[in-house]
Formats: C-alpha cells, structure tokens, sequence
C-alpha cells in the first residue's frame, strides 16, 4: 500500500521543470512553489496506477486538503474511475471545498454523473447555491457538459443567469460565459436571447459574446449578428 509520502514522492519524481513553470504562469492565484509540474497525460497514467491500490487510494482520496496542485488534481482524476453515484457525490461534497484553482476544477467529469441526470440536478442546485466559487463553477460546468443536448431544458439557462446576476467572481463570471457560448452552438434559439442587453451583466454578457466569436462551432451569420450587439 502507498501512503501519502509515497504518492507526493511519486509526483516530485515526475517532474518537469520547464512544464512547472509554463503551467505556474497560467495560474497566479497558486503559488508556483505549490506547482510540481506533471504533464496531464503522467498524471492521468499515474491514477490508473493507483487504482490498482485501493488501500493506497482511499487513503489518499482521505486526506484533505493537499498541499501541492498536482495531488489535487490526482485526487480529481481519481475521482472520474469512481463508478458508484452516490460513492462520487460523498467524494465531490468533501472534495470541492478545497479545490481552489480553474485548472483541477476543469479537469474532470466522471462518467458516472452523465448516467444519473436527474438525480444529479438537485446536487447541482446545492452546488450552485454554495459559497466556494469552484464549487459553483463546477456546477455550471456539468450544466455545460451534461444538459445542453438531449437532456437540455431552457430552465437550465436562467439557473446560470441567476447565479451571475448574484455573484461577480471572476472564475464564476468566465464559466458563465464559457457556458452560454457553448450553449448558443447547441441550442441557438432558445440561448441567443440571452446574448442581447439585459439578460445577463453586462461584463459577462461582453465576454460570452467574445467566447462565442471565437468558437468554431458558431456560424459566420451568427457571429455576424453577435458583432452588432457587442
């Protein structure tokens, strides 16, 4: 069985300097000295490891907080072999709290929640509802990923609304708009209301209107009418 020495050992092992730094740059709320550098691909590689160690891994998964990025975000890929509902959402209820960057926040989506859709929503609204800004931009990110396609509903789009009209963080704010360009390639004619004065603040509706001009996924006609609204 590893410990936890044993693991932070394994991921100062992989270090890659270079890579350290080029990915400290992205992320100035965490300190670089905080920031082992281990490409994504090690890490991913890493966990399958683990999770050939159960013992090893609970272990882990039960020490919180973590010290260095990397072994948060080892604890997040952990999470997405997680194949139990309920088991994940204990493991995301003790997990998100401590999650304090985009980076591990963006990093996972275990399979399992797409497969309980409707008994995730009420943990989305719990989550959107929290204090932890990361906790509410992952909310929004299984919105985004999950419930823009065969399980879309346009009260989905106000829920996202609401949450930006009471909460102006940044993380909060970009996710927002991430979402509702994202949701304008899929489900244009009931999301493009929102992209005219009004609806949204108008910071975040400015910089939905700019993720949206940048994704390839929306039309040049489209994109056309954004640019007279911008």
């Amino acid at each position: 069985m590893k410990t936890t020495a044993d693991i932070r050992a394994d991921l100062l092992g992989m270090q890659d300097l270079p890579f350290r730094d080029f990915q400290s740059a992205l992320m100035p709320a965490v300190p670089k000295e905080l920031v082992i550098g281990v490409r994504m691909p090690v890490l991913r590689a890493y966990a399958k490891e683990l999770a050939r160690d159960p013992e090893g891994r609970e272990a882990f998964l039960a020490d919180l907080p973590h010290e260095y990025h990397e072994e948060k975000l080892l604890h997040a890929l952990l999470l997405e072999q997680e194949r139990d509902f309920d088991a994940v959402i204990r493991e995301l209820d003790r997990f998100l709290p401590f999650v304090d960057d985009w980076s591990t926040c963006d990093c996972f989506n275990p399979r399992v929640l797409g497969k309980h859709r409707a008994e995730l929503l009420p943990h989305i609204d719990r989550w959107l509802a929290a204090e932890d800004v990361f906790a509410v931009r992952y909310a929004i990110g299984l919105l985004m990923r999950s419930y823009l396609d065969d399980a879309f509903d346009p009260s989905y789009l106000a829920r996202v609304a609401a949450v930006t009209a009471a909460r102006e963080e940044y993380y909060i704010c970009m996710m927002v708009a991430w979402y509702f360009a994202t949701a304008l390639a899929k489900q244009e004619e009931a999301v493009l209301p929102y992209f005219e004065k009004g609806r949204l603040p108008e910071p975040t509706r400015r910089k939905a209107i700019r993720k949206a001009l940048e994704s390839y996924r929306i039309r040049p006609d489209r994109k056309a009418f954004l640019r007279t609204i911008s």
